[in-house]
C-alpha cells in the first residue's frame, strides 16, 4: 500500500512552522512504515499533537511499498518499523542503499538488534511509543546528523552482519557523531569517558578526544559489558586500560595514559567487585 499520494497536496513546498518562542523553523518532512495500521495512526496522531513542525508525506504498510514511498518522496525522516510483512526494516535499508534521510526504527522488540542500534548512533522508539521519547528523537534531528547519516547506517550494517555469523560476539565497535564527522571506534581503545552535563568527552589511547552530546549513562548502558565500570558520577572507565587503584586520598583511578580519575565513596565497592577484590 502506497499512501504518499494522499500527501500531494501537501508536499510541494516544505513551510515555515512557527514555534513556540515566536521563531520560525523548517518543517521536517517525514514517512511513515509499519505493517500495522493502529500503529501508523497513533505515531500519525502523536507527531500531529506533539511535533507539529513534523510534515507526514508518505506512508507505507510493507517493506516494498516503503522503498517506494522513500524513493518518490525522498524525506528528511523515516520513522521505520523493524518486522514488516514482507520483510524487515534492515533489508529495507540494505535495498535502498545510500539515502539522505535520517532514521528512526520503531520496534516493539528489546533484543541484540537495538543493541547494534545504539552501538551505530541511531535513534529508535520502543512501542508503545511514549510521547516524550518521541519529541526527544525528533528533537534530535538536525541538518548535520543528516549529512552523516550513510556512516551510521554502513555502521549498524556491519554489526548486524557480526552478530549473524557470532551471536554471542559483543560489538567492538562504535559510532560517535561529533560535531562535524562520525568517528567510528575500537572500544578497547578508549580509555575513559568523562561527562559535563549533556556532553561526554572519549579519551582514547591514541591521545585523540572526541566530544558528543550524549550522556554518559547512555555509554555506561552500552559499555558496561565490555568492562567498563562507572566509577564517579563523572567518570567511567575502561578496566583494561586501568593501571593502579590508589586507596589513599579517598581513592583514584591511575589510568594508561597517566590520567587520574577520582573514585567516588559510592562507586569504591563496585570497582572492587569488578576487580574481583570484593
Amino acid at each position: 500500500m502506497h499512501t504518499s499520494a494522499f500527501y500531494d497536496g501537501l508536499n510541494a513546498v516544505a513551510p515555515n512552522f512557527s514555534n513556540q518562542n515566536g521563531t520560525f523553523e523548517t518543517m521536517i518532512r517525514a514517512i511513515l512504515i509499519d505493517d500495522s495500521p493502529e500503529a501508523r495512526a497513533s505515531l500519525r496522531a502523536d507527531l500531529q499533537h506533539y511535533c507539529p513542525h513534523v510534515q507526514l508525506v508518505g506512508e507505507a504498510d510493507s517493506m516494498r511499498a516503503g522503498l517506494d514511498t522513500i524513493r518518490n518522496t525522498q524525506p528528511d525522516l523515516v520513522f521505520l518499523d523493524i518486522q514488516l510483512g514482507d520483510g524487515d526494516g534492515f533489508q529495507l535499508l540494505d535495498q535502498l542503499g545510500k539515502t539522505q534521510a535520517r532514521i528512526i526504527f520503531t520496534t516493539g522488540l528489546s533484543d541484540q538488534a537495538i543493541r547494534a542500534i545504539k552501538f551505530s548512533a541511531l535513534d529508535y522508539l520502543l512501542k508503545p511509543i511514549d510521547p516524550d521519547d518521541l519529541v526527544t528523537a525528533v528533537e534530535k534531528f538536525d541538518a548535520e546528523s543528516k549529512r552523516f547519516a550513510n556512516e551510521n547506517l554502513s555502521l549498524l550494517a556491519d554489526l548486524l552482519q557480526q552478530q549473524t555469523k557470532s551471536p554471542a560476539e559483543k560489538l567492538k565497535r562504535l559510532a560517535l557523531n561529533s560535531a562535524d564527522r562520525v568517528h567510528v571506534i575500537n572500544t578497547a581503545e578508549i580509555i575513559r569517558c568523562e561527562s559535563e552535563r549533556n556532553y561526554t568527552t572519549f579519551f582514547m589511547q591514541n591521545g585523540k578526544q572526541i566530544v558528543v552530546t550524549r550522556t554518559l549513562k547512555e555509554y555506561e548502558e552500552l559499555l558496561d559489558p565490555l568492562g567498563f565500570v562507572r566509577v564517579h558520577h563523572s567518570h567511567l572507565i575502561n578496566l583494561n586500560q586501568l593501571k593502579e587503584f590508589v586507596k589513599a586520598d579517598g581513592g583514584y583511578a591511575i589510568m594508561n595514559d597517566g590520567a587520574q580519575v577520582p573514585v567516588s565513596v559510592r562507586k569504591k565497592d563496585d570497582l572492587l567487585h569488578a576487580l574481583g577484590l570484593s
